[in-house]
């Protein structure tokens, strides 16, 4: 008999693998809505650390299977799609994105008030970047790289040697450095699962008030799922596996399997699941672990994952120990407004096929969410939790009017499409620490998946697609009777949804054939005055082509005063014009060698462009190059 070993990380992918088509429950196909009780996703703590521990052994001894611990929402394409999310806004203020100040652009947010990570930051005196590593401040007036910061250098054992991806959040004069990690999931010999670990995220305090400087460090187990500033607080939430090393038996029954891996659970304490972090200031340094009198559990938790929101204000100039709050759950999605933070991720029913992916058949899966008091600065403190049939297609399905939330999901066997599959919006009200179901618009493209979403104010706008792209509108000012008020099917889809003016919206996506089949980049200029006909007034296409801004939306720039917009288009940047019921290109970007430009802002009228090579001002009007800034 062969054996070895395999951390809990890594056993997940030969659970689903095997588990995708051989268990119990509904059979392969069934997509009728199934939604655990709401009681079970509320959060309770514990009265010591051995509670906590014997609750966390229980729920991850009943999870645990022959193949490691089944994860109650996982992504092993590479985990949730952004910090790249989506687009959404309330009529009451300017959609993020906009050149909302006369001066300058800032980072298309889903919401106001509640900052987004992005590649790039500004705050009209300084263009600040982070790329390969390095940390730049860019001068627009003088149009001069005036700072420059080597984030690699250095034998400090929190900063990574070799740089991942990284985003910033900008607070006054200083940058919050965010560098993603994440589990790296693997097959050996296509039998044998094996992982790297979690070497975790790392944030880096910068102080830009003279020339860029380091001045804090800060690193967690696990993954960065995303941020969120608001006011001077930025709250980073991350998500981490039990660190469970289960024996690897290649000859070994299911039977002797099971028994084994419930024995390192018995075995495991608090270490396990509780993350470990280190901190850095100047010379000093120091290491912790989240307290078990910061841990909260759901009644149904499996224990195969802990969420960990972390708190740093910004202008003390220093990080400290991030006042760490962790719940015993898992989420993919983060949405905050100025005054919440909402976690929200899948849950499956115990026997039953999950999402993986992979384009294995799902079964029935629900959505949890989970709501944050976020209006005062520091710690967030937990409201209310509630659970929706279906799952998310990013955070732009979530949306908070007037003390209620709206959720948009979809239902059933989406990989491969079914004819059972469809989709809903949902409203919730809290009461009583639930966020409670109060009304609904169910059956919403039949046979297809939700691709995009938008809610603006009362109203929201739905596009769906398996082979045509039906576009709802939807009236939610009764949040007790949402209803369809329209559709427009057209073919191909939108990824992205951004108003551009009164009644108007723009979508990003792919035109399509008849049979479903992508064709190309397609802009979308809808006008949806009339809430029972939007209509369709003008479009764009590309033949072959695809815009970043279709899975990441902090790539789309729209300047309300001029109804420019710009979209990464390949490797290019094209500067479209919106007036009235038309949409036509004016101009395009390129960057030196090729390089693909990755945003776009406007800064005292001037069009900024970043990539890894350089940073390009260009004249807006027609894209003419104003100045190159090499940055290699």
């Amino acid at each position: 008999m062969a054996r070895g070993t395999v951390t809990a990380a890594a056993g997940t992918l030969a659970a689903l693998t095997l588990l995708a088509g051989s268990a119990a429950g509904l059979p392969r196909g069934t997509t009728e809505p199934w939604t655990p009780p709401a009681g079970a996703v509320r959060l309770v703590s514990f009265d010591s650390c051995a509670d906590a521990l014997a609750r966390l052994r229980a729920a991850a001894t009943e999870s645990v299977s022959p193949w490691g611990l089944a994860p109650e929402a996982i992504d092993l394409l590479g985990g949730p799609v952004p910090a790249m999310g989506d687009v959404r806004k309330s009529r009451a203020g300017a959609p993020g994105g906009e050149a909302a100040r006369a001066d300058h652009s800032t980072t298309n947010n889903h919401e106001p008030d509640a900052d987004e990570p992005d590649l790039v930051k500004t705050d009209g005196r300084r263009i600040v970047t982070v790329t390969g590593g390095v940390l730049r401040v860019t001068e627009p007036a003088t149009r001069r790289i005036t700072g420059r910061l080597d984030l690699a250098a250095g034998d400090d054992p929190t900063l990574p040697t070799d740089w991942p991806a990284a985003s910033l959040l900008l607070h006054g004069d200083r940058a919050l450095v965010l560098v993603r990690s994440a589990p790296r999931v693997r097959v050996m010999g296509g039998k044998r699962p094996a992982d790297s670990g979690e070497p975790g995220p790392r944030l880096l305090l910068v102080d830009l008030a003279g020339p860029p400087a380091l001045v804090g460090t800060y690193r967690i187990d696990g993954s960065l799922l995303d941020a969120r500033l608001t006011g001077a607080t930025a709250r980073v939430v991350v998500r981490s596996h039990p660190r469970l090393t289960f024996p690897y038996q290649q000859d070994a029954t299911d039977e002797e399997r099971l028994a084994a891996n419930r024995a390192v659970i018995a075995a495991a304490d608090l270490d396990a699941w509780l993350p470990t972090y280190e901190w850095t200031e100047g010379d000093r340094r120091e290491a912790g672990r989240v307290g078990c009198d910061r841990l909260s559990a759901t009644a149904d938790s499996t224990g195969s994952a802990v969420l960990t929101v972390l708190s740093f204000d910004l202008t003390t100039g220093r990080l400290g120990d991030g006042d760490p709050v962790s719940v015993a759950a898992d989420a993919d999605t983060v949405y905050g407004t100025a005054r919440s933070l909402y976690l929200a991720g899948s849950r499956h029913p115990a026997g039953r096929p999950w999402r993986t992916g992979w384009g294995i058949s799902a079964g029935p899966a629900a959505t949890a969410i989970y709501q944050f008091d976020t209006a005062a600065p520091g710690r967030p403190h937990y409201l209310a939790a509630g659970v929706v049939p279906g799952t998310l297609v990013n955070q732009y399905a979530l949306s908070e009017w007037q003390g209620r939330l709206r959720v948009a999901t979809t239902s059933g066997d989406s990989r491969p499409l079914r004819e059972g599959t469809e989709s809903a919006v949902y409203v919730l009200t809290r009461r009583d620490g639930t966020l409670t179901r109060t009304g609904s618009a169910t059956g919403l493209g039949r046979g297809e998946r939700i691709h995009s979403v938008r809610f603006l104010g009362p109203t929201g706008y739905v596009v769906t697609f398996r082979q045509t792209d039906p576009l709802y509108s939807l009236d939610l000012t009764d949040p007790a009777a949402p209803r369809v008020t329209g559709e427009l099917k057209i073919t191909g889809y939108s990824a992205y949804l951004h108003p551009v003016g009164e009644d108007r919206l723009l979508g990003v996506g792919q035109e399509a054939d008849e049979r479903g089949r992508t064709q190309g980049l397609q802009v979308s200029l809808f006008d949806v005055a009339n809430p029972a006909q939007p209509a369709r007034l003008a479009r764009y296409h590309v033949p072959g082509a695809a815009s970043t801004v279709e899975f990441d939306p902090h790539a789309f720039l729209y300047d309300a005063r001029t109804g420019l917009v710009a979209l990464p288009v390949d490797n290019a940047l094209r500067l479209l014009r919106v007036t009235g019921s038309s949409v036509g290109e004016v101009g395009r970007v390129a960057h030196q060698g090729g390089a693909p430009v990755t945003r776009s802002l406007l800064v005292g009228g001037v069009l900024w462009t970043v990539s890894d090579t350089g940073l390009r001002a260009s004249d807006p009007a027609g894209a003419e190059q104003l100045a190159w800034l090499p940055t290699t």
